[in-house]
């Protein structure tokens, strides 16, 4: 049996998600007529799959609930990170989170995505490699990790 992975959300994000999810049901609460084209047809399916989407993430949702301030890289961490390559170095700063729920201004990466794993469980000045689509490989440093609710209010952490 397995576990379903537990989704970070700000309080925010889960009520945006609600109100989403609300208005997708009302849409998709008619009846299929047999003369709707196609188009409707997939536009149909399309709204339902992310009602289950939704669905799914809300029924895993863990609410505002800031991760620990240990400087770890984890789902609900702000991070920044280091991309090092020929070019010289870049720094992008980002909340690993979920895709689908919008968590306002702040770019998201997912978990799941090669970076996301690539940097999961990092702590401050680690290095770690993933997979790019060319076949490449990218050497990451984090930076900096810090809890959402800390990046939000703009108190700075401990060192």
């Amino acid at each position: 049996m397995t576990t379903a992975q537990r989704i970070w959300l700000t309080p925010a994000a889960h009520q945006r998600l609600q109100e989403e999810l609300a208005v997708l049901r009302r849409c998709c609460a008619g009846e299929v007529s047999a003369e709707e084209d196609t188009n409707a047809i997939a536009v149909r399916r399309a709204q339902q799959g992310r009602i289950q989407e939704i669905h799914e993430m809300l029924v895993n949702a863990v609410i505002g609930e800031d991760p620990p301030n240990d400087g770890v890289a984890e789902t609900g961490m702000v991070v920044t990170v280091r991309f090092e390559g020929a070019a010289g170095d870049d720094t992008e700063t980002f909340l690993l989170g979920v895709h689908g729920a919008d968590y306002g201004d702040i770019e998201v990466y997912s978990a799941n995505s090669p970076l996301g794993t690539a940097i999961a469980g990092a702590r401050v000045g680690q290095r770690r490699e993933y997979q790019l689509p060319n076949g490449g490989t990218q050497v990451v440093t984090l930076v900096r990790a810090v809890p959402y609710g800390l990046h939000e209010t703009g108190a700075v952490p401990l060192p």
